[in-house]
């Protein structure tokens, strides 16, 4: 069975730490591409009180450009590997690429995060035939295009209207509602008035009955609100708990953490509460 299970099952918000072994990753582009960072990072982020370590080898940026399967799996083979090796945290694999999916579960990952939604040539069969949970994000075009004037009649209703094409998709394969979380995508696709509204307007997406991700760590949004990247990133994170996040997808673990444990101790009205 696959760590994310046990884990949803607590019933409190799961912080996802994000582990880009890639050149050119908006934030954080080259810091972990060789093998050794990125596992001291994995280890940092274990230390902080990480839930679920994302591991991802193509940048998905505005603007960024799609890599082989081959060389995305030089990239986050060893560092997966590794992980698992050395620790029993649940492994998250950042992917479109049905080599990967496959390989990264044959090597120990536990969910597969697809800013696609699975529409990748013989992603969503490569999926099904692993048993693993699966992350269907919505985004509007390729990270190449996807922020040229992106355009929405409604985008609370075209969003809703993407899951539920997506997760019949899913159904037909044979990944059943009960291995789906949904990521709306923020920043994807999006202006930054549509990121808000998404934040404010969560909720709405609570009807499908599914875990709910949210990754707003360091997105422009938050740049052109405040120069204080960690604050906005991490207030952000705590209003879309409240609205309804089930998994924040952050790069500040320790703060976000930190964060959700005093916003629980205060729900809770007791010291004794943790994250």
């Amino acid at each position: 069975m696959s760590r994310l299970v046990p884990l949803l099952d607590e019933s409190r918000p799961l912080v996802m730490g994000i582990l880009n072994v890639t050149p050119d990753s908006f934030s954080d582009g080259g810091k972990f591409l060789s093998p050794s960072a990125a596992i001291e990072h994995a280890n940092r982020m274990i230390r902080d009180g990480v839930d679920i370590i994302d591991v991802g080898g193509e940048s998905t940026r505005p603007g960024a450009l799609a890599v082989s399967s081959e060389e995305e799996m030089a990239r986050v083979m060893p560092v997966i590997e590794a992980i698992r090796e050395h620790s029993e945290i649940c492994i998250s694999i950042d992917t479109s690429s049905p080599e990967v999916m496959l390989e990264s579960s044959r090597l120990g990952a536990d969910i597969i995060n697809d800013v696609r939604a699975m529409r990748r040539s013989g992603a969503v069969e490569a999926a099904a035939s692993t048993g693993l949970p699966v992350c269907l994000m919505h985004m509007k075009g390729e990270p190449g295009t996807m922020q040229a004037a992106p355009f929405y009649e409604d985008i609370l209703r075209e969003i809703n209207d993407f899951f539920l094409e997506r997760i019949a998709a899913c159904s037909k394969a044979g990944i059943s509602s009960d291995r789906l979380v949904l990521d709306p995508g923020f920043g994807f696709g999006k202006k930054p008035e549509h990121n808000l509204q998404l934040i404010n307007k969560l909720g709405c997406f609570k009807e499908h009955g599914m875990p709910l991700l949210v990754g707003l760590s360091r997105k422009s949004t938050i740049a052109r609100i405040t120069d204080n990247g960690l604050v906005g990133s991490v207030t952000g994170a705590l209003l879309a708990v409240a609205r309804g996040a089930n998994i924040i997808r952050v790069h500040d673990v320790a703060e976000t953490v930190s964060a959700l444990s005093v916003a629980s101790a205060i729900n809770a009205e007791s010291l004794e509460a943790e994250l």
